[in-house]
Parts: C-alpha cells; sequence; structure tokens
C-alpha cells in the first residue's frame, strides 16, 4: 500500500459524501474523542449534542479537530482531518443560522432526536436542550491509501 496526500479538492468532496466522523477537542492536557454525525458547508461543520462532557470542554477551549473517513479495505481508504474553532449558536444571535444547522443535519434523518430522548428519560429531565455549533474550519488535509498491483 502506498500513502498519498490529496488534494483540498478531494478533501472537500469527502466531507460532502460522508456524515459521520470523531471530534476530538482536550481540557488541562487531557483529549476527549466522541463519534459525531455533522454536515459540511464551505468553511464550516455543523454539529449536535447534548449538554455533556464535550460542549463543556470546548466552551472553555474551542480549538478542535474532527476526522472522517471512507473505508475499503486496510489498504484502500480516504481519511481527511479537520482543525477549526468550536462556536455554539446561541439565540437570538444565531438564530437563523441555528434553523439552517437544524434543517442541514436533518437530512441525514432525524438522528438526533433519539439521543436527545433517551438523555431527557435517563435524566427525567425534559428541559434538556440540544446544543447547535459549527466548527469554523482552519485547515483541514487528508490523505488515501492505495493498493499495490501486483
Amino acid at each position: 500500500m502506498r500513502i498519498v496526500e490529496i488534494s483540498h479538492n478531494e478533501c472537500k468532496d469527502l466531507l460532502n459524501r460522508v456524515s459521520i466522523g470523531r471530534l476530538a477537542c482536550s481540557l488541562e492536557s487531557q483529549p476527549y474523542v466522541v463519534p459525531v454525525c455533522f454536515a459540511y458547508e464551505p468553511e464550516c461543520l455543523y454539529l449536535f449534542s447534548t449538554l455533556g462532557q464535550k460542549i463543556k470542554w470546548m466552551r472553555q477551549n474551542p480549538k478542535v479537530c474532527l476526522q472522517t473517513d471512507e473505508i475499503v479495505d486496510r489498504s484502500n481508504w480516504t481519511s481527511v482531518l479537520v482543525n477549526g474553532t468550536y462556536l455554539e449558536l446561541h439565540d437570538p444571535q444565531y438564530t437563523a443560522e441555528k434553523a439552517h444547522a437544524r434543517e442541514r443535519l436533518t437530512k441525514y434523518s432525524e438522528w438526533w432526536r433519539t439521543p436527545l430522548a433517551e438523555r431527557r428519560e435517563r435524566s427525567s429531565d425534559l428541559s434538556i436542550e440540544p446544543v447547535f455549533f459549527r466548527i469554523e474550519i482552519a485547515s483541514m488535509n487528508g490523505l488515501r491509501g492505495i493498493p499495490e498491483v501486483g
């Protein structure tokens, strides 16, 4: 297998095709990585969560990265890493963008309703609200694994 860098446009193409990645944040030199669903737009990624460790940490340290990939097999894959900054979409300043994020994420089904309902059920707190946020993209790069022929 050879590993080669992919172009910026190939990175954007992958981000448009996939919707699941791993979000990494850190606080006090401790990393934390979780799977997330996202929607890509030029210059940003839209995401959703409920209030928990990652949101608390990103509020304190907004520098994050997201890694996503397409894997055919061990020697045939493409991976993209996005570095950026967390920005929570608060009302009323970001009301329109928050609605846009919700609309974009709904394209991947209403996947976000299940974790929200489960969290409310576990805590018996119906006031738990979703937290919509974006990652403002500072940089992105990617690699591709290419099988050796022969």
